[in-house]
């Protein structure tokens, strides 16, 4: 039986390239991190986590599964061909033009970013949470895409399962220092009646990307906090007292 996941239709018509979507679902984990978490840093078991980790590479038709250490930052990380990146890295971003390799990102809320511009055999992967969102990951991914032969028009991005808008409630101090950051994430707060403020993520991200210049951006309609069942939710665990995994987006040449 196949891991369940998702996919984007930007890039399955284009026969050049694996990706997929992954949630909860599928893996040897139990309990709070049932049944495919892919984090070592949340306190499952290190055996479960690299049996899951090996479960999603072979759903992708196997390859080294790169994964390095995100600290919600704009930092991009080019995988050279004849070496693989350390895991401690610090970087939220990776991209290569190596057909041997996996690239993924962990998230649990935050939003996962896949890549591609097939002509150029380029792709990319990049976990965008608020703060990596307006200091620039979406660009400084697509820049470190062009350093390898990638061209901006050809790119193609799409967004997957992250935490909606109606589910992110941030309040007006997190909006002051986002804007203050970046003006632009201003068009992505809205406050409902009587509430406070929210911050819409993945609308602030498909409308950076059409800023820097992509013509070819979807997204996943999927909130991670309003399926607790499918995907893993930091937000969600915390507003339950309890722990959560990481889920991972993966994309690789075919």
């Amino acid at each position: 039986m196949s891991t369940p996941h998702l996919q984007s239709g930007l890039f399955s018509d284009t026969g050049v390239v694996r990706h997929g979507y992954f949630g909860r679902q599928g893996g040897v984990s139990a309990g709070e991190f049932g049944s495919l978490n892919v984090s070592l840093t949340t306190g499952d078991d290190v055996e479960n986590v690299t049996a899951n980790r090996a479960i999603v590479a072979d759903a992708m038709a196997g390859g080294p599964l790169v994964i390095l250490k995100q600290v919600h930052s704009n930092r991009v990380v080019t995988v050279e061909a004849g070496t693989l990146p350390d895991a401690s890295i610090e970087a939220d971003a990776l991209v290569t033009r190596r057909a041997d390799v996996l690239l993924g990102v962990l998230t649990a809320d935050c939003a996962p970013l896949l890549f591609i511009d097939h002509h150029a055999g380029v792709i990319g992967a990049a976990h965008a949470g608020w703060k990596g969102a307006v200091t620039g990951i979406v660009e400084n991914t697509l820049r470190a895409m062009e350093a390898l032969g990638a061209q901006c028009r050809r790119i193609a991005m799409d967004i997957g399962p992250t935490i909606s808008g109606d589910k992110y409630e941030v309040g007006p101090a997190f909006m002051a220092e986002a804007v203050a950051i970046n003006p632009a994430a201003a068009e992505a707060f809205f406050t409902p009646e009587g509430g406070r403020e929210h911050f819409d993520l993945p609308r602030f991200l498909l409308n950076d990307a059409l800023r820097a210049g992509l013509t070819q951006v979807d997204m996943r309609k999927a909130c991670t906090y309003a399926d607790p069942d499918r995907f893993f939710s930091h937000r969600y665990a915390t507003h339950h007292a309890t722990r959560t995994g990481r889920q991972v987006a993966v994309i690789g040449l075919a």
